[in-house]
């Protein structure tokens, strides 16, 4: 299933995309597209229903983050090796784990702000594992038991405010809009593999980011097990996974985005994103 969330921001309305790509209301099966409605037998519920007989939904709508009421997003760092070496950093022996704080997500097309102060705001396509059952110190053979789905996440950075100004990487990460969400929740029955997914980011029509899943250094199910042994993943949780190379830090020289610039962000299988970018 591709699972959706459209409407107003904080008012989102959850859906399907059916088969032919048209979209239908799920508001009489489950109230929201969340932890609560992302369990396997939940899941499973879903998949029974008659997509014929749900109300298509009408007009243009606004698509919001796919999932509603994440608990956390936890990132993990360099984890593919050709990003580590254009970061000029070592791939690590074991994940780099930091948070983005869920204030940043935001709709898959809604606009991007670079923050105030900011001269070095960047990209980076990320496949996002989406928790779909509670989780803890969970062997590496049943982890991905406990995984709902996929989405794409452009984990947003600043690069000054990460890299340059101490402190723990959280801050260059969490600003506003910095968590675009979606278009889908797919779930993993959909995805024959998802170690190996194209996944593009192109800026203004220019492609900075060619890369695929294949080449991540830390599998998903290991680190969902690995994440696991730190702290309970709960139901609605985002584990955003590591970005190719192509970053805009990655660039010689640099380059970052701007007022006006136009990001396009693929995951085949998982959609399609586009953001415009503003100031704050």
């Amino acid at each position: 299933m591709k699972l959706v969330r459209y409407g107003h921001p904080g008012c989102e309305r959850p859906g399907l995309v059916d088969s032919s790509g048209v979209f239908r209301s799920l508001i009489d099966v489950v109230d929201d597209i969340d932890g609560s409605a992302l369990s396997r037998s939940r899941l499973t519920h879903l998949k029974q229903v008659d997509v014929e007989e749900l109300p298509v939904v009408e007009g243009e709508q606004r698509l919001g983050p796919c999932v509603g009421g994440v608990g956390k997003i936890i990132c993990i760092g360099l984890n593919y090796s050709d990003h580590a070496a254009e970061s000029g950093m070592d791939v690590p022996e074991e994940p780099v784990i930091f948070f983005k704080a869920t204030s940043a997500i935001v709709g898959p097309d809604d606009d991007v702000l670079i923050p105030r102060g900011s001269e070095k705001t960047d990209w980076e396509v990320e496949l996002g594992v989406v928790i779909g059952e509670r989780a803890s110190y969970l062997p590496e053979a049943e982890a991905m038991d406990h995984v709902a789905g996929y989405c794409i996440v452009n984990d947003l950075s600043e690069r000054a405010f990460q890299l340059e100004r101490s402190g723990q990487w959280v801050k260059g990460k969490s600003c506003d809009t910095f968590g675009p969400l979606g278009p889908w929740l797919v779930t993993t029955d959909e995805i024959d593999d998802p170690h190996a997914l194209k996944m593009t980011l192109d800026v203004n029509g220019h492609r900075y980011q060619d890369g695929s899943t294949a080449t991540m250094v830390f599998k998903i199910p290991f680190l969902v097990s690995y994440l696991s042994q730190f702290m309970t993943l709960e139901p609605g949780d985002v584990i955003s996974t590591g970005t190719p190379p192509g970053v805009g830090l990655g660039q010689n020289p640099p380059v970052y985005l701007r007022e006006g610039d136009v990001m396009r962000l693929e995951i085949e299988g998982l959609g399609i994103q586009t953001q415009h970018v503003k100031r704050a």
